[in-house]
């Protein structure tokens, strides 16, 4: 869904405008319309992802070593 946000508002378009065409996919809101805050914080997303993408990068590289490390507090029972 973004990406089709992002090429119509580089065409011109309002975010009101492409809403009403935004369907849901999957989940408990499958077949409704995406409401004007969450395509606002995806478009926010998108926008500090693109700012800095070596942090981004970082930032999942780390949380990808967390989920993989062995939690320490289990060496200790």
């Amino acid at each position: 869904m973004l990406h089709t946000v992002l090429r119509r508002r580089s065409a011109g378009e309002s975010v009101e405008q492409i809403r009403p065409d935004l369907i849901i996919p999957t989940g408990k809101r499958k077949g409704q319309n995406s409401g004007l805050a969450s395509i606002y914080r995806a478009l926010a997303e998108h926008e500090k992802r693109q700012a800095d993408p070596e942090a981004t990068a970082q930032a999942h590289a780390d949380f990808t070593d967390l989920r993989t490390a062995e939690d320490p507090r289990r060496a200790y029972r």
